[in-house]
């Protein structure tokens, strides 16, 4: 995510008719409907086409990526669905993925259907662990050039020098606030040690199950706009919920189904609740920069109250002693 805050309203121009025109800019024939999807940071819309299937249009916040970073997303989700791995690729129009209408970039997309899938399912666990595994195994054949890649400076050192210098603590937490996130930073370090020298590989990089669509044929993996270089088990982790002996059997499950395809180092085990830790950091930050746009005080109106930064203290409490806990085996 973008390490600087924008500028107020960064969609006030994005407006029926730019929606329209930019579909129409491609030679694609909208009829005049549409419907905005659950996205904050990016705008989607489903559009729907004369005389054929509707589409989904993305449209790109501005400045936070280069068009090179977009292209390089677009470019592994069409390798990956050449490998006829389920994920949802950007559609080449007039011989182009990435697009630009009205001062905005655009992607457009085939409209994918589905639920959330059932984690609690083992067979579907296995299923998607047999998935992740093959687009980690393409993943893994070379590195991004222009995508990030996930370390602790960008998703946890610079998010909480950001919280601090833009004055969204209560001063009456701004001290523990801090304390507990340099306690978890530490944590996250000693992590990073104990793991070693783990491989980097190209990830989806935000494979949360909201991002996975369970279809009769399985599931498919959408939005690839955070995928960016790191451990394989950055993919992993995010579909582990509970105790520690629920997440255990999780795990065991999603395994069976990855190493069919990709081999899974133990080692990252080390990292799955530093890797937790960071996200929660970056996500406060996440909010944070982008709260000048009103789409995000709508959303999260808890944001920034004192109850909300009272909830971050004691959660990073409770990773720092996760941190120092054995890690999940295989």
């Amino acid at each position: 995510m973008s390490e600087h805050a924008e500028p107020s309203q960064p969609y006030a121009t994005l407006d029926p008719n730019c929606v329209l025109g930019a579909l129409e800019s491609l030679g694609l024939r909208p009829d005049g409907r549409f419907l905005a999807l659950n996205s904050y940071e990016n705008r989607v819309y489903q559009i729907w086409i004369e005389e054929d299937a509707p589409l989904v249009a993305k449209f790109y916040r501005p400045a936070r990526w280069s068009d090179a970073a977009i292209r390089e997303e677009h470019a592994f989700a069409c390798e990956l669905a050449g490998h006829e791995i389920p994920v949802c690729a950007p559609l080449v129009l007039n011989g182009e993925t990435l697009h630009e209408f009205g001062g905005f970039r655009f992607a457009v997309y085939p409209r994918r259907g589905g639920r959330a899938p059932e984690l609690d399912d083992s067979k579907v666990l296995e299923w998607i662990g047999r998935f992740l595994g093959r687009i980690h195994a393409v993943g893994a054949t070379r590195l991004f050039e222009y995508r990030p890649a996930l370390d602790i400076a960008s998703f946890g050192e610079e998010p909480r020098e950001y919280l601090l210098a833009n004055d969204f603590l209560p001063p009456e937490l701004l001290t523990p606030w801090r304390a507990i996130v340099d306690m978890a930073l530490d944590g996250v370090r000693r992590a990073f040690e104990r793991a070693g020298d783990v491989r980097s590989i190209r990830l989806h990089g935000d494979c949360h199950p909201g991002n996975i669509l369970w279809s009769p044929d399985g599931p498919h993996f959408v939005d690839l706009d955070d995928c960016r270089s790191g451990p394989a088990v950055q993919d992993l982790w995010m579909l582990l919920s509970g105790e520690r002996d629920a997440q255990q059997r999780q795990l065991i499950d999603v395994l069976t189904g990855y190493e069919d395809f990709a081999k899974f180092d133990p080692r990252e085990l080390h990292l799955i609740e530093a890797l937790r830790t960071l996200r929660l950091i970056h996500y406060s930050a996440w909010i944070a920069r982008r709260w000048n746009d009103p789409a995000f005080p709508a959303a999260f109106p808890w944001f920034n109250t004192q109850r909300y930064w009272e909830e971050r203290v004691l959660e990073l409490r409770e990773q720092v002693a996760a941190m120092d806990e054995a890690p999940l085996v295989v």
